[in-house]
């Protein structure tokens, strides 16, 4: 749709979806699941609420982190006791308010306001011909489509069928989550690419991408919302399921347990931080080294390393320090300090490191350009020998399914052998775990998981233009 946005050479988080139901604090417990969420977006943040007795929806939303979009806001402007909330990373159109989910409108019986995590790969076509119907937008987000279908379904059908029958028209990989006057709907597509938990909270029902959210609020995790169910959730505590499409073989995204979920949480009923671990085992088992230290890149690399040092014998060490309170610099030096980016971001622990051989635990090397100065920092502090070793496959292929990687022509493993990339970071070794190394450590077999950023295969195709981006 609209042109791709990177900043540094990393993937980026997707988005995060919190939902509640029933409870008289809703607005604040949103905030509270969002906050929790917020490393799967730090572009923009919004709450809407909704008040039973006068069927009326209220919305919230700003650009920024979850607590600066509702630094000093008066919850009593989000009354009631449903609520649901987003946070957003845009690859898909500008950083402005009017892209920040949820997106509300007035429809047939009432007001909605609906979220997505997740991308459309017919949403050119989806746009395109509601536009030649007369459709108006305002924003650049394929969720905003998915909102004109539910409004053109809703002049002649319930509220949940008119949710059923716009995803009806959609594909690609979608959560949503969705606010009426009388219920909350919840719901992912049939392949389950993205993640939607269901729990409780003393007779409160509440969704979210993560259970993590779950954690901070203190609802206890019930399930998993299912692929390719809807979930209606209305009345005091009543739930109604809907399986309304083909059934096909789920394939959810494998690389939430690699890096984009928060180690605490449970993905895909799966724990992430034991799965993260496992992967530092496989890693040990299929590329050993000699070397004085475990060294992650924090803090997506921390877990990983901790099963490789265990698997190893060699001792984990801190050998990169995180600044934990980096936000945007407004002013980068652009001569004065080199490397100013990476150094911001991480510093290297040069009395730990003077002499030593080391292997640096990370979760990708998307460019190589973050991994290369990263070398360079450590051979900088001292470090005589640098060995590299990459908790998942060579990444060959772009995400069409909600999260923002370049494209292949940008992806280094995708133009370069191991030996040659090897070369350009200026590692020692370099290995990466074995798609069968990573199965193993997700308990699955093989194609059980979405791979294609490892494979090139995509369950469900590619857009019509080629282009990788996400709501």
């Amino acid at each position: 749709m609209s042109s791709k946005r990177h900043f540094g050479d990393a993937f980026v988080e997707e988005c995060g979806l919190i939902g509640i139901w029933n409870h008289k604090e809703a607005a604040n417990l949103a905030y509270l699941g969002l906050y929790a969420q917020q490393h799967r977006g730090q572009e923009g943040a919004g709450i809407a609420s909704l008040e039973k007795d006068c069927k009326n929806i209220y919305v919230h939303k700003g650009l920024g982190h979850v607590a600066d979009v509702f630094k000093r806001f008066d919850f009593s402007n989000l009354p009631g006791e449903a609520a649901m909330g987003h946070v957003r990373y845009p690859t898909a159109g500008d950083n402005k308010l009017a892209e920040v989910q949820p997106f509300m409108a007035e429809i047939a019986g009432g007001r909605v306001a609906l979220a997505q995590n997740g991308n459309l790969i017919n949403a050119e076509e989806l746009r395109r011909d509601l536009i030649s119907d007369g459709a108006i937008f305002s924003a650049t987000s394929d969720t905003e489509s998915i909102l004109h279908l539910v409004a053109r379904q809703a002049r002649d059908k319930s509220f949940v069928d008119a949710v059923i029958g716009a995803c009806q028209q959609i594909k690609g990989a979608y959560s949503i989550v969705a606010l009426f006057p009388d219920r909350l709907i919840a719901l992912r597509d049939p392949n389950g690419f993205r993640p939607l938990a269901l729990g409780e909270l003393n007779g409160s029902l509440v969704v979210a991408s993560e259970t993590c959210a779950f954690d901070l609020i203190g609802a206890k995790y019930i399930r998993d919302v299912e692929p390719g169910e809807v979930l209606e959730i209305y009345g005091e505590k009543q739930m109604r399921s809907h399986f309304p499409f083909p059934k096909v073989k789920p394939t959810p995204c494998i690389f939430e347990y690699v890096y984009f979920a928060r180690p605490d949480s449970n993905v895909f009923a799966k724990n992430v931080y034991r799965i993260r671990k496992q992967m530092g085992r496989e890693l040990a088992k299929e590329a050993p080294i000699h070397a004085d230290y475990v060294v992650p890149v924090p803090d997506s690399g921390v877990t990983a390393a901790l099963g490789y040092a265990e698997e190893s014998g060699i001792p984990m060490e801190l050998g990169l320090i995180r600044n934990h309170y980096v936000g945007r610099t407004f002013i980068e030096p652009k001569q004065s300090i080199r490397d100013f980016g990476v150094k911001i971001k991480h510093n290297a622990n040069r009395d730990l490191l003077e002499g030593k051989r080391i292997v640096v635990v990370d979760d990708s090397i998307v460019r190589g350009t973050t991994t290369k100065k990263l070398i360079k920092m450590l051979r900088d502090a001292g470090a005589s020998e640098v060995h590299v070793r990459i908790t998942a496959p060579p990444t060959v292929g772009s995400c069409y399914y909600g999260i923002d990687t370049p494209t292949e022509d940008q992806l280094i493993a995708a133009n370069m052998s191991v030996g040659e990339i090897t070369k350009y970071i200026n590692a020692d070794s370099l290995a990466y775990i074995s798609l069968e190394g990573l199965y193993r450590s997700v308990n699955s077999e093989p194609g059980s998981y979405c791979d294609a950023c490892f494979t090139r295969t995509y369950p469900i195709g590619k857009p019509n233009n080629g282009k990788p981006s996400c709501s």
